[in-house]
């Protein structure tokens, strides 16, 4: 845990920022993890992906004064062995090699096989900034496996598309996957939320087979939209059958018509699955004005799912995922970090924040999102998605039992380290890391004055 920060509670809490306005009997502890490095590596000038989302993110909560009320933990990256739990060898070696410098040499079925492209391609240090926001959604299940928090919070991370063997849609490890895999080994049942505008395809294929993990997405649909999947009749397979639920829409969906959707089916899915532990990924594309978007969501619309989610005082591993807009982005998880610390923000900006000129179409947390798209969910049609959605969630007849043997699963936390063997892995990264960073600062310095030209 890093001792950077050390404030009295009480100071923060009768600060100007922010009131204590969604206080409720249940005042959960909250971690919040994050490795700065993380912002600083690019996918390339005209890629939408930009990393520094996550400096804009960091920059709003402690301008807010979150970063007071919570834990703070800077995390490690995630090891060779801890990335395998899900992703193949051949993979991993793959992305530990390949570079810049090197892809153009490699034969084109190689690249083929591993979905580099447009979407997926080959930047500085791609490895280093996998293995960085893996670790920090790894080091944010344990905290909740040990106790030490009740929601754990790790914007880096939400990367629902990656595969198995492959990268998908600027997805190129499963953080998602990896983090679950780490949950079950202690809890019985897990349930994924997925509330990015595209389809949670990842996460959804690694469990499509198992009742421990029930797998939830709202998202766009057409059957043309990437990823292509998510339509209603993808329910899961085998012991898995009926144990994943998706919430296919159309474009222009407004706040009142998603808000009541999405607790209208989250209820009785709770209710009756009985969750022992939450991953709800909180994609910010599902924001009006994205750059890729195409719903209507403001951003306190958006916070009231996750709102609604934990008001039901389950354990929760809260992820980030698209968002294609930095300014929103950056706004939403700043928001929704409140929501999770019990506080509501005021709508002015910190006027002393680094990079508040990236804000100035309006200098408020709480920017008008709406109404850009026709709304193309009749009320017949989201009717209609909700009766389908409620009949699925009948056929689970209440949560699924579980063995939970002690010869089977281990009654202490394995992957948690020591302190030594934490100072060792530190120094280890940091001297792998020194020409690492020569590198990525080099393309940064040589990409920077184009980066500006492209942020909105």
């Amino acid at each position: 845990m890093t001792d950077t920060f050390s404030y009295d509670y009480k100071t923060v809490q009768n600060q100007p920022q922010f009131n204590y306005e969604f206080g409720s009997t249940y005042a959960p502890r909250v971690s919040y993890h994050f490795n700065p490095k993380v912002s600083s590596y690019h996918f390339g000038v005209r890629h939408p992906m930009k990393p520094f989302r996550l400096m804009l993110t960091d920059h709003l909560v402690s301008g807010y004064g979150l970063h007071k009320i919570m834990d703070l933990y800077e995390t490690r990256k995630a090891s060779d062995d801890e990335l395998l739990e899900f992703h193949t060898d051949d993979y991993i070696n793959f992305l530990k090699k390949v570079n810049p410098d090197n892809v153009n040499k490699m034969p084109r079925g190689t690249l083929d096989k591993f979905n580099i492209g447009d979407d997926c391609p080959i930047f500085h240090n791609l490895y280093e900034y996998s293995s960085l926001y893996t670790g920090a959604s790894l080091d944010a299940s344990r905290k909740l496996l040990n106790g030490q928090s009740d929601i754990a919070i790790n914007w880096s991370g939400g990367l629902h598309h990656a595969k198995k063997t492959s990268p998908s849609g600027f997805c190129y490890i499963n953080d998602i996957v990896l983090s679950i895999l780490n949950l079950l080994r202690f809890h019985p049942r897990v349930l994924y939320i997925d509330i990015d505008l595209h389809h949670g395809d990842g996460v959804q294929e690694a469990f499509y087979t198992t009742d421990r993990v029930y797998t939830v997405s709202f998202h766009k649909y057409n059957g043309e939209f990437f990823p292509g999947t998510g339509n209603y009749d993808e329910t899961g397979c085998s012991n898995g059958k009926h144990f994943a639920l998706n919430v296919p829409l159309k474009d222009g969906i407004d706040d009142d018509s998603y808000i009541n959707l999405f607790k209208s089916i989250i209820d009785p899915l709770i209710t009756s699955y009985n969750p022992t532990v939450i991953i709800q990924q909180c994609g910010a594309d599902s924001l009006g004005h994205d750059r890729l978007g195409c719903f209507n969501l403001n951003i306190k619309a958006h916070g009231e799912c996750v709102k609604f989610v934990k008001s039901f005082g389950i354990p929760m591993l809260v992820v980030g995922g698209g968002g294609y807009t930095p300014k929103n982005v950056s706004r939403l998880w700043t928001y929704e970090t409140g929501i999770l610390n019990n506080v509501l923000l005021s709508p002015e900006l910190p006027s002393d924040i680094p990079f508040l000129n990236y804000f100035d179409d309006e200098y408020s947390l709480y920017p008008v999102l709406d109404d850009l798209y026709e709304n193309k969910n009749s009320k017949q049609f989201l009717e209609d998605l909700r009766i389908r959605c409620l009949e699925q969630i009948r056929y689970l007849k209440g949560a699924p039992s579980v063995r939970m043997d002690a010869d089977v699963i281990p009654t202490q936390d394995l992957t948690k380290l020591t302190q030594d063997e934490e100072d060792a892995l530190k120094e280890l990264n940091e001297e792998q890391d020194e020409e690492a960073d020569q590198m990525r600062l080099a393309q940064i310095e040589k990409d920077n004055a184009r980066i500006c030209e492209l942020v909105e």
